[in-house]
């Protein structure tokens, strides 16, 4: 029975494939000793670019025309830790560039305290002992609040040794943040030779401080799904909060839920500061690994998330490429995500157009489906690894360019070209 004949009547079971069982490159810079970028399990192999090849792998080139391979350096955190940045740096790590071999350097890891202090020292020491500014760039992952001072910082001292800068903004308030403390965003990014954002709002917030050709709008990358049995699940992945508009979901879910039967709702995340309530055929799972949480998107016809603050979620992208009909909020980035029908939009913090969204996505079963094409088709030109991350990789170059123009260079007779510092 396919998606668009099951309607509201029971499983249901698609043409994605059989079912499956559920489960609830490096070059040496002798320096500085980094986390090498295969330490997260690698994207599928449909979403790599077609000219990539892997770290260990030779330029396939004659040996006298082989070209040294670049390096760019990630400050972040990345590994199974919650939030849609770090996932960001898991997918850069685990592929495959054309040009570049990627290195981490983590600056914070969950930790509060005295970790997360020797944390953020080891960082600053390892960018301390970087080399090769010739061949390196360094892309900062920037948050609001202490993100954007820890990792900003570690972002200005690479700038000041001569190294190509990337500041890569996520946090869902930039444009906020940075209305607050001018003159922290300002020093930050005019230490970045590129600023990348992920929506039109930080892009025109990012080019209050630096000029306009230095900020570019790059929309996050994320791996293609499995194939698996969609069954009438609505799914929400984010932190419990109001923020994310848990308690819109929450009121709209107990309208629609005596009507439906069928159909359950599975709330994933950390609970922060919306209580975990009894609701009809609607469940609190709490945090889930990443691997679970997309394993549960693969089996959902579903996915909402009511926020009423967003940049870009990775959630919303991780839910496209898995084939769902997404319903979302006129927040941040997302209307440009969903606009042409990809997905449905609500307002923040109403209700009632939440609920008559989910009605009909939970009702139209054609309706559905067609979203959830259209969500897919979305993801693979725009949001799919093979989309982005040449315009990233491209992001990298462009910066140690103009890193090549703010250098004086030395000639030395009999050596080579040297640039340094100015």
């Amino acid at each position: 029975m396919s998606l668009v004949e099951a309607g509201d009547t029971g499983p249901i079971d698609v043409a994605r494939g059989e079912t499956k069982p559920i489960e609830t490159k490096p070059i040496e810079t002798k320096p500085i000793e980094t986390e090498p970028g295969n330490n997260v399990p690698p994207l599928a192999s449909a979403v790599r670019t077609p000219d990539s090849v892997t770290a260990s792998a030779p330029i396939a080139s004659a040996p006298s025309m082989q070209t040294e391979r670049l390096l760019a350096v990630h400050i972040g955190r990345s590994g199974e830790v919650a939030g849609g940045m770090s996932q960001v740096v898991n997918g850069y790590l685990a592929h495959s560039f054309a040009d570049f071999d990627l290195r981490l350097v983590s600056s914070r890891d969950g930790s509060g305290g005295v970790r997360a202090a020797v944390v953020a020292a080891s960082a600053f020491w390892k960018m301390l002992r970087l080399a090769e500014p010739d061949r390196t760039v360094v892309v900062a992952h920037l948050s609001q609040g202490g993100s954007f001072a820890r990792e900003g910082s570690l972002l200005a001292l690479a700038h000041a040794r001569g190294f190509a800068t990337v500041a890569q903004l996520h946090g869902s308030s930039f444009a906020d943040f940075a209305k607050k403390r001018p003159g922290l965003v300002g020093r930050i990014l005019r230490a970045a030779d590129v600023v990348l954002t992920l929506s039109a709002e930080s892009r025109a917030a990012a080019a209050e401080f630096v000029p306009g050709e230095r900020v570019v709008l790059v929309p996050n990358a994320v791996a293609d799904g499995a194939v698996r049995t969609i069954e009438p699940l609505v799914v929400f992945g984010g932190a419990v909060s109001k923020r994310k508009g848990v308690d819109v979901l929450v009121a709209a879910w107990q309208r629609v839920a005596p009507e439906h039967p069928l159909w359950r709702l599975v709330i994933a995340g950390p609970i922060t500061d919306q209580p975990a309530l009894s609701l009809t055929r609607a469940e609190f799972v709490g945090p889930l690994s990443h691997k679970a949480l997309m394993v549960l998107l693969e089996r959902s016809a579903i996915a909402v998330l009511p926020s009423r603050d967003e940049a870009m979620p990775m959630f919303i992208l991780e839910a496209m490429a898995r084939g769902n009909c997404v319903v979302a909020t006129r927040v941040g980035g997302i209307p440009d995500v969903l606009a042409n029908g990809v997905g449905v939009i609500v307002e923040p913090g109403d209700v009632d157009s939440l609920e008559s969204a989910l009605r009909q996505a939970m009702t139209d079963a054609a309706w559905r489906a067609k979203k959830a094409d259209l969500a897919r088709s979305a993801f693979e030109t725009t949001y799919s690894a093979t989309a982005v991350f040449p315009l990233v990789e491209r992001s990298w170059r462009t910066a140690l360019d103009r890193r090549s123009d703010r250098m004086p260079t030395k000639y030395t007779p009999g050596s080579r070209t040297q640039t340094l510092p100015g």
